[in-house]
């Protein structure tokens, strides 16, 4: 028996560019899918009692004045499901990756609201990004809402490619959503994504530049649908929206079309509503509604510095902290260039493992001293005090301790030792080339030396005092076999590096 279903038409009136008048439609919801001749469709954005304006999303011809519109009582609806874990779609669901047909699961709507109050718990787990200096002194909880900014070639997406590369190993799956970026930038991420393997555990959205504004607008809300697919199964997901810029820039160009009035930067009055629906849609469920968790990392572009934007503080007030990429920093070469200054997470510190949390309670304001003593100490032309001598040791060193390679993320068990270790001052004993190999190789050592004690942290995310102990016993032993393998100065190369953490490493580990 064929199936009953309501339809209407209309004709095309008017033509502006993505924005398509239609006349003749006796009623309306917003988010209603119109479909025209040949595959092309689109979606109502706003009516009135003599027309509709419609958001073309997909062309396949070019519209005419009087072309015919069909209109059903549907919302627009994407398909979702396991397969779309390792594949690239475009804001309609469809591949663009040349992997073939997809299967879906269901089919999700991609406008609804966001999950109630009562529906939520608290957060109590940590989302383990694997970098530094975000999980020590601006940590993030699953069902958060951490909103990346900076300037231009900054890191912001390193900040959220190396969250999605750490989460190998945690269960979590990842939706990274490309907004507005050129292909050859999407590329990049593509790539590392599969020299990494995440695509194991990992979903693209992609709209890139080339896109037409109707799907650049509808890009974020298909990644949230995707992951709203696997929340309601009890999974956790994390999503970074690359970036939110270009989403405001296509949602501007929309608004103008339907002439509506411009406010601030050119902007609609509504964009903060815009934004804040689909931010609210970040949640951490309650066990009887799943337990499933949706992490945002939305990501915003500043001006020469400039937070005091339009999108930018409207993004800042709607999340729960913020993570500042400062230019300077990353010209001195901090990377990542956290701005520890400007960056707070308002949340993630409840969820912080303990042991981290009593390690790098004071580091942040150590950090911050440093920076200023070191101003100061450039101004000075006499010499300087042994206290100022000793600040600006610790400041080197635990400024090398935050300072990362990309595509690196650091085992959350590894930046307990280390900070361990720098809360011992066993760090200060090396030069700052040893405290960089010291990093990544002090997990290695523990693991073949003392793997019962990191089994014991990885357990109870604290370090007691028996463990505190051997910890500390563990690490002088590392640090003389350092200390014995420093080469002389005749066996140093031309430019005077070497492998003494790694080969300290190779001795104790075989005389062990």
């Amino acid at each position: 028996m064929a199936e009953l279903r309501y339809t209407e038409e209309g004709k095309v009136k008017v033509i502006r560019g993505c924005i398509v008048m239609v006349e003749g439609f006796k009623s309306c919801i917003n988010g209603q899918v119109i479909r025209f001749g040949y595959g092309t469709r689109g979606i109502i954005v706003g009516f009135d009692r003599n027309e509709a304006q419609v958001l073309i999303i997909r062309q396949q011809e070019q519209l005419r004045t009087g072309d015919r519109a069909v209109a059903s009582l549907e919302p627009l609806v994407i398909p979702v499901g396991e397969k779309f874990i390792g594949r690239i779609v475009n804001p309609l669901g469809e591949p663009m990756d040349g992997l073939g047909t997809l299967r879906h699961d269901a089919l999700y709507p991609i406008f609804i609201e966001a999950p109630s109050i009562l529906t939520r718990k608290e957060l109590d787990r940590t989302l383990e990004t694997g970098i530094k200096v975000i999980d020590c002194m601006i940590p993030v909880g699953w069902g958060q809402r951490e909103l990346i900014l900076g300037d231009k070639m900054t890191g912001k997406t390193t900040i959220c490619t190396d969250t999605i590369i750490n989460q190998k190993t945690t269960g979590v799956k990842c939706v990274y959503c490309a907004i507005g970026k050129s292909a050859s930038s999407l590329g990049k991420v593509v790539q590392l994504f599969l020299d990494k393997g995440c695509f194991d555990y990992t979903s693209i959205v992609a709209a890139t530049a080339s896109a037409p504004p109707g799907q650049l607008y509808l890009a974020p809300y298909v990644a949230c649908a995707i992951a709203e697919f696997f929340r309601a199964k009890g999974e956790n997901v994390f999503i970074a929206f690359d970036d939110f810029t270009k989403h405001a820039w296509a949602y501007r160009e929309i608004s103008l079309l339907l002439g509506r009035a411009p406010g601030r930067d050119s902007y609609p009055g509504d964009i903060f509503y815009l934004h804040s629906k689909m931010i609210e849609r970040a949640c951490y469920m309650k066990e009887e509604l799943g337990g499933g968790s949706i992490t945002f990392f939305p990501i915003v572009e500043t001006l020469e510095g400039d937070l005091t934007g339009y999108v930018q503080s409207n993004l800042v007030s709607m999340t729960d902290g913020q993570i500042y990429l400062s230019t300077p920093l990353f010209g001195e070469g901090q990377k990542p260039a956290v701005d520890l200054g400007l960056s707070v997470s308002r949340v993630g510190s409840k969820v912080q493992w303990k042991a981290i949390k009593k390690l790098s309670g004071p580091l942040r304001l150590e950090y911050l001293q440093y920076r200023e003593v070191m101003r100061v100490s450039k101004l000075k032309t006499s010499g300087q005090s042994e206290e100022m001598q000793s600040q600006l040791k610790g400041g080197e060193i635990l400024t090398q301790i935050l300072i990362q390679d990309k595509d690196s993320p650091i085992p959350i068990p590894a930046q307990v030792i280390i900070l361990f270790a720098y809360g011992k001052k066993i760090l200060h004993e090396l030069t700052m080339e040893e405290v960089g190999v010291f990093q990544k190789t002090i997990l290695d050592y523990f693991k073949k030396v003392q793997p019962e004690a990191v089994e014991k942290l990885m357990k109870k995310h604290d370090v007691d005092e028996e463990m505190a102990k051997i910890f500390e016993k563990t690490l002088k032993e590392y640090l003389e076999e350092i200390k014995k393998n420093r080469p002389k100065e005749e066996d140093l190369d031309v430019e005077g590096s070497t492998n003494v953490g790694v080969d300290a490493l190779d001795k104790a580990t075989t005389k062990k």
